[in-house]
């Protein structure tokens, strides 16, 4: 339950069937196990990605990874730790000529995102429940009330610190935002070449005349760093940026759900963004990037919208981070900004920029973006790029993105992908963590303690057993609660009719 009293309520749905797969096209391979949310708090939808749960809109899955053609781990960067290759340096670059002289590459280059397909075995095979089950209003989340049977002392309570979770950083940094537009922190310490002396005073007579920067805006507030170190990723992202650029780029954070009004007022122009790509990138019909469409992958999410003392500025939940360029959108990443990470959903540019690079431009920003957030909530350390998938090589870029971990299919532990590539050269399913005695620390123990919803009531599975004498859902309650894991079991809602 999240602190605001809410539950999270979701309808299961198996997996048994076998769909397309989006990436090696096998028509009957991709298993996975699906359930359709209807709210979801942020600290049950983080356990569940790190048990290697994802999110299309509002439908939930997990790859049955033993069986499906091609295997998706979860892929989490350390984005405190991360530092640019040369590949990701030569992107940056690349955008800043363009911004401030307005080259454009002829060549179409870009290593990643572009392989990702948007949805998942749902879109062909399993579609939203004809009506929420707390009718559509969710007027009912409130009313909804708890069997005597009930134990709520576990189910509210958070989960336990990971032996893997986010280390507290050795020196927490004054959270500073730069002016949009102006290059680098005209609060770094100056030294190092003449040049850069005189480039930082320009800057700071230049940033004096500006307003406030936006607290909408996102801009990478560059790290401080000695002259015997390397630049940081915020330095490069700003690096050889003009005072007055040919081009001026503004990263703008929206809220998608509920919809801020800088949503509603910015929708038509990012759908239709959204609609280029999918029919020159991914080569969709005119017909099937629809608005609906757009919205229930896109724009509609489970996540509660939250707050709490010691999370970021901007809150948790689902957003859209929007790329203007001089007035206008031409690329939005899609977020979820969670305890402990921001998570990546999808990534759609206006294909008149793929030139660019785009998709690596807009993931070392979001990078940059958490290492932001981070200094106002130090647990939320890592960046979550969806799935990685080594039989496909088009998404093998994911892992250019170090340090980084793969999470282990079977204990749910993180193992760095190092040591994974080479399990993974010999077989697309494996076991990553090779300590051979490890086993899931959150598996199911007792069923009894899952929590369902039934006509509006709250209770343990054992009370509604007993109610309901001679049902014969306990398989799908077992299977459910034991890809959930027992933590998030006892917390979150099954929907039974």
């Amino acid at each position: 339950m999240a602190a605001g009293g809410s539950y999270s309520i979701v309808e299961y749905f198996g997996g048994d069937g076998g769909y397309r797969c989006g990436y090696c096209k096998h028509e009957t391979g991709n298993f996975s196990h699906g359930m359709w949310s209807h709210n979801m708090t942020v600290q049950d939808y983080q356990d569940l990605i790190d048990r290697g749960w994802r999110r299309s809109g509002k439908y939930v899955y997990k790859p049955v990874m033993d069986k499906t053609c091609c295997p998706q781990y979860t892929i989490r960067c350390h984005a405190l730790n991360f530092h640019p290759s040369k590949t990701h340096k030569k992107t940056l670059k690349k955008v800043n000529r363009f911004l401030s002289k307005g080259e454009m590459p002829v060549e179409r280059h870009d290593e990643g995102r572009e392989g990702e397909p948007m949805v998942s075995a749902h879109e062909e095979g399993v579609h939203p429940p004809p009506q929420d089950p707390l009718e559509a209003d969710h007027s009912d989340v409130q009313d909804i009330s708890t069997s005597p049977d009930t134990d709520t002392t576990n189910s509210s309570a958070p989960t336990p610190a990971r032996e893997d979770a986010a280390p507290a950083p050795e020196e927490k940094t004054p959270n500073v935002t730069p002016k949009p537009g102006k290059g680098a922190d005209p609060s770094r310490p100056l030294g190092r070449k003449a040049k850069d002396i005189r480039k930082e005073r320009r800057l700071q007579k230049e940033q004096q005349k500006q307003p406030e920067a936006k607290s909408s805006s996102v801009d990478p507030s560059p790290s401080k760093s000695s002259s015997n170190q390397p630049k940081s990723l915020e330095e490069f992202i700003t690096e050889s940026l003009p005072n007055d650029p040919l081009h001026r780029l503004e990263v703008r954070l929206v809220r998608s759900n509920p919809p801020s009004p800088q949503f509603k007022a910015s929708f038509d122009a990012s759908y239709q963004v959204y609609k280029l790509y999918q029919m020159v990138i991914h080569k969709d019909p005119p017909d099937k990037p629809t608005e609906s469409q757009f919205k229930r992958f896109l724009c509609d999410s489970p996540l509660e919208a939250e707050t709490a003392p010691d999370g970021p500025d901007v809150g948790y939940g689902s957003f859209h981070q929007q790329y203007w360029l001089d007035g206008r959108i031409v690329a939005v990443g899609v977020l979820d900004i969670l305890p402990s990470c921001v998570s990546s959903v999808y990534f759609y540019y206006h294909p008149d920029f793929s030139s660019l690079s785009l998709g690596t431009y807009s993931a070392l920003r979001e990078i940059a973006f958490t290492r932001q957030l981070q200094k106002q909530s130090p647990k939320l350390a890592y960046y979550y790029l969806g799935f990685y998938v080594h039989s496909c090589p088009k998404m093998r870029y994911k892992g250019q993105y170090r340090p980084s971990d793969l999470l282990c299919p079977e204990t749910y532990t993180w193992v760095s992908i190092e040591r994974c590539i080479p399990r993974l050269e010999i077989s697309a399913y494996s076991r990553l963590n090779e300590n051979a005695h490890e086993g899931d620390a959150c598996a199911l123990k007792e069923l009894g303690r899952v929590l369902v919803l039934h006509r509006r009531t709250v209770m343990p599975y054992v009370a509604y057993a007993r109610k309901r004498k001679g049902s014969n859902d306990e398989k799908e309650v077992e299977q459910y609660a034991s890809l959930v894991g027992q933590t998030c079991a006892e917390r979150i809602l099954l929907y039974r009719a």
